[in-house]
């Protein structure tokens, strides 16, 4: 009888480890009644609120900034396509305790305002339990973080409490109050799960637009591998021969391609590329004529990785570099 017991309470434990939290009484109540309602929906939000911040980062964006939230210890962060703007954009982090890290930006769902973002920094993050079983339901509690209007240290992510107003296959709605910067912040349900991400903000909105959960879960793989998901409207799929690199170069007898100016701002120049520097490889194929590398180029986009191989005063090196907007 003891082994079995023993046998029994095993084959439980997987199941308790990933058992659902208990959805909040209060979610079942078209609105509080008492104190002990108002109370409950306080202590919910307390208990989870720490942890849910933590993960909540500010994403950099030149001038301006959106936010998303971090989903593995490994820094995988979800936020809106149209904050990533794009996939294999080099992006800044900001944590809560005020540090920039570098990150990337992964897959995108153009036309579902999705995105994921990779730290690229190693080490092990606080991050947010995604809300996988679907118990989202119209009317639920609701809390909203972002860090509005950018990031600011001494006042941390915003909180908002909200309610589900409105509920749809690649669209939910809720009526916290969110403003610029809070794009791609993440929304949660009262246990602390990640439901959504902020899409379509603003004040002058009223009822705020936020990409489900599901979206990312279903769409998990290609953004992994940095794919670019559907047609916009949220970003641009980048077009071939529009990336921009900023050098000018001549072909040698002794092969490969000599650098007789570099730009500057260029992303040539950002790359530390010189006069006189010779290009003798692009991505692996062989450089002969200026005609080819420009052909070459032309089937690249904006955002593209390049690898030379380069001869520097008879010394071999390799840069690397993306190509920038033309």
């Amino acid at each position: 009888m003891k082994h079995l017991l023993t046998c029994l309470l095993t084959a439980l434990l997987p199941w308790v480890a990933t058992a659902e939290p208990a959805r909040p009484y209060v979610n079942d109540k078209k609105a509080p009644e008492n104190r002990k309602d108002l109370d409950a929906i306080q202590q919910a939000l307390t208990e989870v609120l720490a942890s849910a911040r933590n993960a909540t980062v500010c994403i950099e964006l030149g001038e301006g900034s959106g936010s998303g939230v971090i989903v593995s210890e490994d820094g995988l962060v979800l936020t809106a396509a149209h904050v990533a703007s794009g996939v294999n954009k080099d992006l800044t982090v900001v944590l809560e305790d005020g540090r920039k890290l570098k990150a990337v930006s992964l897959g995108v769902v153009a036309d579902k305002d999705a995105a994921m973002i990779r730290i690229i920094d190693k080490e092990k993050f606080p991050f947010v339990e995604i809300e996988r079983h679907d118990t989202t339901r119209l009317g639920d509690w609701v809390f909203a973080l972002g860090h509005s209007g950018g990031f600011d240290k001494e006042r941390g992510s915003v909180v908002r409490l909200g309610r589900l107003v409105r509920t749809a296959e690649n669209t939910i709605q809720s009526d916290c109050t969110l403003i610029g910067g809070d794009s791609g912040g993440p929304l949660f349900n009262l246990q602390g799960q990640l439901i959504g991400i902020h899409s379509r903000v603003g004040v002058w909105m009223g009822i705020d637009m936020h990409v489900p959960i599901n979206v990312f879960l279903q769409n998990w793989d290609g953004l992994l591998k940095a794919e670019f998901i559907g047609e916009g409207p949220f970003v641009k799929k980048p077009e071939k021969g529009k990336g921009f690199l900023g050098l000018a170069s001549e072909a040698r007898k002794e092969g490969g391609l000599a650098v007789t100016k570099v730009g500057k701002d260029t992303p040539a120049e950002k790359a530390d590329f010189r006069d006189g520097d010779v290009l003798l490889k692009l991505n692996g194929t062989e450089l002969t004529t200026r005609e080819q590398f420009q052909d070459l180029l032309k089937e690249m986009a904006e955002g593209d990785p390049l690898n030379f191989d380069v001869l520097r005063a008879g010394q071999p090196l390799t840069i690397k570099l993306k190509l920038g907007a033309r």
